[in-house]
């Protein structure tokens, strides 16, 4: 295979930097305007990248760009000769006629520039794969170069509120001919619904609760509820295999009792039951990894392929504690963590889909005997800043000192609080729930009776999405879905 000459083959257009650099230097306008949107590696000539490095120090000291300035600055810099000198910069001046033109040559340098960083990434993925002996190392390289390209590439505007505020009150006025207009995806849960609106794109959800309390059966139970109305659903279980998690699903939508099908002990009536289950979740689009060693780089690798392939709408994570933040390590292990919930908050906002990530809590909960406050995210307060809604879960009823409560009857048994702590675009409160343990599943309980119902808001939110039970028995993506090699926890 030939080789690629990449000084020669680069993409490039001479007139057009000569161009728009002589733009600049004669408008002023001009300079304010493509400050913020060129760099001096958008331009291939290297005296070109010295000129329009120069320019950036002056308009960036709010001084005028012309050139005697520029000379001046250049010289000092010592970088006179290698931009061609004053001869060569006086030229730039004389290379059109006028500044009209100047989006036309911005446009070819920003193509040229992303292609000749397509050419260099793609000859530093051929060249890591032909050296290398880890496959999946050589694909995360692969797909982060082609990604930093694209982000590179994307530059968000700056916009005047009076053309937003349109948009905003054509929204609110449908709002209010229509409440339901913008809620989120459904939870299933009667009190989340009405205090969160729904689930609702970029937003990061924590879930936080002591060990055993139940956080990993409610967040399938939003899992089951939001997937069996036609939502794509990816889970990322850190601590349970994937044949885990089917048998807890299984078990919740079919109301069976756990322990009877562990051991062997269903009823034929039970095994109705779950035959019903099983043929709900066969249609279900709710994708698993099971990986028990992740990065949120790799989390969100993952995630941009099943939202290219199947659709994407819900994500949940098992739990961040447990995640590892690769390439750069911190210092301790709250910086790492810091870090994590950060990138989960990217993945959010990229995707535009909400993320719930699990957490834990600290042990003063149990040693002070209260409910959680968001003080009590273990390891980072980071959490509690990058998150958009922190959720915590409190039993009342656990504990050795609350069996009297119990008894009593000031504690109602197995009643769980749901306390959204934070809510970054409404109200927080706390929602009762009743949790049915021996099926890990948690239900509504009914605000006139306060007794627990099973029904749920079933109606659809999104048409129901058609798999066939035989794709869902199948490793799907075999790059998309591969076990860590250090296998499962």
């Amino acid at each position: 295979m030939a080789e690629l000459n990449l000084k020669r083959d680069m993409p490039h257009s001479l007139e057009a930097e000569r161009s728009l650099l002589g733009c600049i230097l004669i408008d002023p306008k001009i300079q304010v305007e493509l400050a913020g949107y060129l760099s001096e590696e958008d331009f291939f000539t290297e005296s070109h990248k010295y000129i329009f490095s120069a320019m950036a120090e002056l308009i960036r000291a709010n001084k005028t760009v012309d050139l005697v300035t520029l000379t001046d600055l250049l010289e000092k810099q010592g970088n006179l000769r290698n931009a061609g000198d004053i001869e060569y910069i006086t030229e730039l001046t004389n290379v059109m006629p006028s500044s009209a033109q100047y989006q036309t040559y911005y446009d070819i340098i920003k193509r040229d520039a992303t292609l000749r960083r397509l050419i260099r990434g793609s000859a530093s993925i051929i060249e890591e794969c032909r050296t290398s002996t880890d496959e999946k190392n050589s694909l995360a390289l692969a797909e982060k170069a082609i990604y930093d390209v694209s982000n590179t590439a994307d530059t968000s505007e700056v916009y005047k509120i009076s053309s937003v505020i349109p948009t905003v009150m054509t929204k609110l006025d449908e709002l209010t001919n229509d409440k339901s207009k913008f809620h989120g995806i459904k939870t299933g849960y009667y009190g989340l619904d009405r205090i969160l609106n729904g689930f609702h794109g970029s937003d990061l959800m924590i879930l936080a609760a002591r060990p055993a309390v139940g956080k990993t059966s409610l967040a399938m139970n939003l899992v089951e509820n939001i997937a069996l109305k036609g939502y794509s659903c990816a889970v990322f279980s850190l601590e349970m295999s994937k044949e885990q998690l089917v048998q807890r699903m299984l078990c919740s939508v079919a109301g069976v009792n756990m322990e009877n099908m562990v051991k062997g002990k269903m009823q034929k009536s039970e095994w109705l039951k779950v035959a019903k289950a099983r043929e709900m979740l066969n249609n279900a689009p709710i994708y698993i990894d099971e990986s028990s060693i992740i990065s949120p780089d790799e989390i969100l690798s993952k995630c941009r392929r099943i939202k290219r392939k199947f659709g994407l709408d819900f994500v949940m994570i098992d739990y961040i504690q447990l995640m590892e933040s690769k390439g750069r390590r911190e210092e301790n292990r709250q910086q790492e963590i810091s870090g994590i919930s950060r990138k989960l908050k990217i993945l959010a906002k990229e995707l535009n889909v909400p993320v719930l990530a699990l957490s834990q809590l600290s042990r003063a909960v149990e040693s002070e005997k209260r409910r959680p406050q968001l003080s009590d995210l273990r390891e980072s307060g980071a959490i509690e800043q990058d998150a958009d809604i922190v959720m915590f879960i409190h039993r009342p009823d656990l504990g050795k000192s609350s069996e009297k409560d119990v008894s009593d009857g000031k504690v109602q048994k197995n009643v769980a609080e749901v306390i959204i702590a934070k809510h970054r675009n409404g109200a927080t409160g706390l929602v009762k729930l009743f949790f049915k343990g021996e099926c890990t599943k948690f239900v509504n309980i009914n605000e006139d009776t306060g007794e627990p119902e099973e029904k749920t808001d079933d109606r659809p939110d999104k048409p129901s999405v058609d798999i066939e039970p035989e794709k869902n028995s199948e490793n799907i993506d075999s790059q998309l879905f591969d076990r860590n090699e250090n296998g499962n926890s």
